[in-house]
């Protein structure tokens, strides 16, 4: 059911701003990226951030642009994506949450909205992404994380030879390697902040922070990281891999239902932690049989 928006004489008895200038409001969102075509709009197929803009069009009357902190591939979903868009309106930013909430299909969500100065902008203010890939590795297929993970039990895989190879991609690098091809951006340099591999029973979780990501980068290089968990390529080959530049080499990328644009920073954010810190929840299945209390009547 849609929320009935404020008039202006409502806006003035309540106490809210009733000026009409135009304010940016910033979004957390979030959304399974199964459907989706990726983030950024496109003619010819759905994407997240068409569904949004018609959405805020359908409350405004008339269309918007809005801007992401950063892009998305086909099938990859969000925890906390950010984004902002101008609007001459009485809605106060806050409420821009539910207002859309009511308009947006199942596999988007506005967890919070807020204002912002013109100067903030979701995609240049942001200082750091966070991506996170999980893998399923148990033999036993599972049908509620087949969503969320990529399932791989073909052989075990070493966590810690994992971690290894991924520790020299700290700093500035040239990521070549793991750039795919048709991406419009002129360099291949990252600034990469944080990595990390950790095994939470049966899932391996790869968490990756950069200032920003190269075309296709993560699902690039988890596909080559696997190698090295099974132990067909060593963390040292790993890294030559990439130092070398030898594209030619990367032969595949991980599925893309693994990858999860964990959360964007900024130094100053608009919203509490608990809104966009650490949302996505985690798997972790026992790995032994519970003990069951039976009761008895005497």
């Amino acid at each position: 059911m849609a929320i009935a928006l404020p008039t202006l004489k409502e806006s003035a008895s309540s106490g809210e701003a009733c000026s009409v200038d135009s304010q940016r409001v910033a979004l957390v969102i979030q959304y399974l990226g199964t459907r989706f075509h990726g983030w950024q709009r496109q003619a010819q197929h759905r994407t997240v951030q068409e569904e949004i803009e018609r959405a805020i069009a359908a409350v405004l009357g008339h269309s918007v642009t809005l801007h992401g902190a950063g892009r998305t591939d086909s099938g990859v979903h969000a925890a906390a994506q950010v984004a902002h868009f101008d609007a001459a309106t009485l809605i106060p930013p806050y409420r821009w949450r539910d207002i859309l909430n009511s308009r947006l299909p199942e596999d988007v969500l506005i967890r919070a909205s807020a204002p912002v100065d013109r100067s903030w902008h979701a995609r240049f203010s942001a200082i750091w992404r966070r991506y996170r890939y999980t893998l399923y590795t148990d033999a036993c297929p599972n049908l509620f994380v087949r969503p969320f993970s990529w399932h791989y039990y073909h052989a075990p895989l070493d966590v810690e030879a994992m971690q290894k190879a991924l520790t020299p991609l700290l700093g500035r690098q040239h990521l070549a390697a793991f750039h795919r091809a048709g991406s419009k951006r002129a360099h291949s340099w990252v600034d990469v902040q944080a990595v990390e591999c950790v095994r939470r029973g049966p899932f391996v979780q790869l968490e990756i922070q950069a200032s920003g990501f190269l075309y296709g980068m993560v699902r690039l290089l988890v596909g080559m990281l696997v190698d090295v968990g099974r132990g067909e390529r060593s963390p040292t080959e790993f890294t030559r891999l990439w130092q070398e530049q030898r594209r030619d080499e990367v032969k595949y990328a991980a599925p893309p239902q693994g990858l999860c644009l964990l959360r964007v920073g900024y130094p100053d954010s608009p919203f509490e932690p608990s809104l966009w810190y650490d949302t996505q929840p985690q798997f972790l299945l026992p790995l032994t049989e519970p003990a069951i209390a039976v009761a008895s009547s005497s």
